[in-house]
């Protein structure tokens, strides 16, 4: 091992993926210097193992769901999709797993890099050791922002970690379709997944221990992927609980109760949990392999100079939450660097608010599930007083348009003192583009009132926009 170099930064980021490098971006355009330290692929998750190559394995299928629901263009779909292409487009948007592209990106910004991995050694201090065992000891001067991210969770399946199964980083890098895939866990992960690989070719068995799929969303969310998935050829189970895995020659054998399971190879999807388990929290006086715990300004409690953000405070694991965050705790380090008043106050430029009350997703099974704010158990919870707004997207010239019949749901959850949107949910083809609509007026709090005066175009399936709000106002 080589002698220790020591430098020092204002701000050091551990963790090079797309939050981190949305911290050292804003904070080095508000004139501070910053390094990132990443053991991995600059980019991260989203780059190579998760938002890109997922959606890129998807959208073959998507396009050809769409084109087989018009009348005409039908007749043109005279084949199946090219397995083998669609995994090279998957490779082109990973870059073949290169991170070159992303690295010049970082020196361009003016954001410095250090290769190895970075661990706290106390108050503003990190020591990063590379491939050789060499070692560097970087000095923050401000502050150090964690954004390692979060890694798959394993649950506690006799077995199960010895048949070598896949988490979502395999199942979207995976170099052909395996023939049967077992897929535990009904969450977006596993929903998205089942549908790709069951439209490339493999048989798909989707295993959920509760009684629907996408717990976290409406409840009509669930439905509608779970009768695409079983008309897709997925055999989507509900209630099995796996309490042991095992292999037999190639196969991957789970047992649930008096069932046995079997495929060659099983994808856990059961959810992440913070990948802080040697960072050096125990140097600071916090709990290796835990979340940490931020305020809305992203830093950790007790500790001023020290940043959570992403998925390591387990806020909303998100990618573009993650970014979001990235902005706003990068604005709040900046001011705090130049002595302005930082008090996290509810959507100000420091504060990362909507991660509570308007966070947006996507999932991009066939169809699409988006949604953003609360849903209407949600509502419930908090206590709100609220209302629950539906209506059939398929009655919307625009989503008549868009496919011969059209079928898909838009609800609405209405705070009814406020007369605001609390959150807006959309299931169908092609509805993650009206996702962003409605994200601004949660986001806005924009009064009912005023929504009816944002005339949506004809015809388009934005045209719910004034289903909704009729709805609403005749009482139904």
């Amino acid at each position: 091992m080589s002698s220790a170099q020591e430098q020092a930064f204002d701000v050091v980021v551990l963790g090079a993926g797309s939050t981190g490098e949305n911290v050292a971006d804003v904070v080095v355009k508000g004139g501070l210097s910053a390094v990132l330290v990443e053991s991995e692929l600059v980019g991260g998750e989203c780059s190579y193992w998760a938002c890109m190559p997922s959606k890129a394995l998807l959208r073959g299928t998507e396009v050809l769901t769409e084109a087989r629901a018009v009348d005409g263009a039908t007749q043109a779909v005279t084949g199946e999709q090219d397995v083998a292409a669609t995994l090279a487009r998957r490779d082109s948007f990973t870059h073949g797993w290169d991170d070159s592209s992303q690295v010049d990106w970082v020196k361009g910004a003016g954001i410095d890099l250090v290769r190895g991995t970075g661990r706290l050694a106390g108050e503003r201090a990190v020591v990063v050791t590379d491939a050789d065992g060499n070692e560097t000891r970087l000095t923050a001067r401000v502050a150090v922002a964690v954004c390692t991210g979060s890694v798959a969770k394993l649950p506690p399946v006799d077995g199960l970690a010895d048949v070598a199964p896949w988490s979502p980083r395999e199942a979207t890098s995976a170099k052909e379709p395996p023939g049967r895939l077992l897929i535990l866990g009904g969450g977006y992960v596993g929903c998205e997944m089942a549908t790709a690989w069951q439209a490339l070719g493999s048989q798909v068995t989707l295993l959920q221990r509760g009684d629907r799929l996408l717990p976290r969303a409406e409840p009509q969310a669930g439905e509608a992927v779970t009768e695409a998935l079983r008309a897709l050829g997925v055999d989507v189970r509900f209630g099995t609980d796996v309490t042991a895995a095992r292999r037999e020659g190639t196969d991957v054998v789970l047992t649930a109760g008096d069932e046995e399971f079997r495929g060659d190879e099983v994808l856990v999807a059961i959810g992440r949990t913070a990948r802080t388990g040697d960072v050096g929290l125990e140097t600071v006086g916090l709990e290796p392999g835990e979340y940490l715990t931020v305020d809305d300004t992203l830093q950790v409690e007790g500790l001023p100079w020290l940043y959570g953000v992403g998925d390591v405070n387990g806020r909303q694991l998100l990618t573009h939450m993650g970014k979001y965050q990235a902005r706003q705790a990068a604005a709040a380090i900046v001011a705090r660097a130049r002595g302005e008043r930082v008090d996290g106050a509810a959507w100000s430029p420091t504060a990362a608010t909507a991660d509570a009350v308007a966070t947006p997703s996507v999932v991009f099974t066939t169809p699409q599930v988006a949604s953003v704010g609360r849903t209407a158990a949600q509502a419930r919870e908090a206590g709100l007083p609220h209302r629950v707004v539906e209506y059939p997207l398929g009655s919307v010239a625009g989503a008549s348009l868009f496919a011969d019949g059209y079928t898909g749901t838009a609800i609405a959850v209405v705070d009814t003192e406020r007369e605001v949107l609390l959150g807006v949910t959309f299931v169908g083809p092609g509805v993650a583009e009206l996702l962003h609509a409605a994200t601004i007026a949660v986001v806005g709090e924009v009064p009912i009132s005023r929504l009816w005066h944002a005339v949506p175009s004809y015809p388009t399936m934005s045209e719910i926009w004034l289903r909704l709000l009729e709805t609403w106002r005749d009482g139904d």
